[in-house]
């Protein structure tokens, strides 16, 4: 706030006071007061202006210049108005009022928003149950017929029962802290779950699994951590070379602070400069569009959604036509253990 601007401000008030001591020294020369009144009075009138002018200044100067460093370093802007104390001029508690009464409208709407969002939240995660019963009792089906066109059709509900559950853990991944349990599991088993449920396509591709090292105990969740690696698991199968050997390696190394685990294949890879994007939302690559792969782009996204909420590392490093790296870095005794 600059005195220049301020003084602009007050040239109205200051124009109705030259007229005022004008109009005085007339009256005084009118009535022939003596000439130390004459002096007097303009110059009283005129300093006890300016110098409520200048008190006025610094008193809003001050304010204001407090209220914009608050705002500058406060990371939720809406929370000035909490923050703020009120003010001793009028314009200054109007400015808090009206910030005050902003600011529960906004939470209003916001939260008007947030049930909404939640009421959808809830119904999608109860379609997803009630989808995955017909798509149990169609896998049952296949399994007791088995052809030629039932296991495509079994490969067809594989593919749905994975979107399914990816839709499933979308709608739960912004409030992941209140539907996990942190608890020590050995890799082992969460690596064979995820193994379990690719067992028929990893066979159908003539997929080889490559696993070693992985007889270590790490605290996570096992049901996000399983969806997240059978993410993976799935864009190595997804984007595996044609006509070649392939071959998945899954292993762990401990570290001091952490415990890595790779997954890594030896697929069509991802171009270079392509790696630094994959965790974005929506994007696809050129594999995913050239090739008719038909990649969401929400996979990999997800993963890093869910391992940051988690607080496990996750990184991808690829080479393209060679191989794709996966690191999940789970950290050590970064969690308190619960039941």
């Amino acid at each position: 706030m600059r005195f220049k601007d301020f003084i602009k401000e007050k040239i109205l008030t200051i124009v109705l006071l030259i007229f005022a001591i004008i109009t005085i020294e007339i009256l005084l020369l009118i009535y022939s007061f003596g000439l130390i009144l004459q002096i007097y009075v303009p110059i009283a009138i005129f300093l006890a202006y300016f110098i409520g002018v200048i008190i006025e200044f610094y008193t809003k100067k001050h304010f204001y210049n407090y209220t914009l460093k608050i705002l500058d370093e406060l990371e939720d802007k809406y929370l000035i108005s909490e923050i703020i104390k009120k003010p001793s001029f009028i314009e200054g508690r109007i400015l808090k009022e009206v910030l005050e009464e902003t600011d529960k409208s906004m939470i209003e709407n916001v939260n008007k928003y947030k049930y909404i969002q939640e009421d959808y939240k809830d119904y999608i995660e109860l379609w997803i149950h009630e989808i995955k019963l017909p798509i149990a009792a169609s896998k049952m089906i296949v399994e007791n017929n088995k052809s030629t066109a039932t296991l495509s059709i079994d490969e067809e509900l594989d593919k749905i029962e994975n979107y399914t559950e990816q839709a499933l853990f979308y709608a739960r991944s912004n409030t992941v802290e209140k539907d996990y349990c942190i608890k020590k599991h050995n890799l082992n088993e969460i690596v064979n779950e995820v193994i379990k449920k690719n067992k028929n396509i990893l066979i159908q591709e003539k997929i080889k699994i490559n696993i070693h090292d992985i007889d270590v105990i790490v605290s996570t969740d096992s049901k996000w951590i399983v969806f997240v690696m059978n993410q993976i698991i799935q864009n190595s199968i997804k984007y595996k070379k044609e006509n070649y050997d392939s071959e998945i390696q899954i292993f762990a190394k401990q570290n001091k602070e952490n415990t890595i685990l790779y997954i890594v294949d030896n697929g069509i890879g991802i171009k270079e400069g392509e790696v630094e994007r994959v965790f974005e939302k929506s994007f696809t690559g050129t594999n995913g569009r050239i090739l008719g792969k038909k990649s969401t782009g929400i996979g990999l996204y997800l993963c890093k959604k869910l391992c940051d909420k988690l607080g496990i590392g996750i990184q991808l490093n690829s080479i393209e036509n060679e191989k794709t790296e996966v690191k999940l870095i789970f950290p050590k005794n970064s969690f308190v253990e619960m039941h």
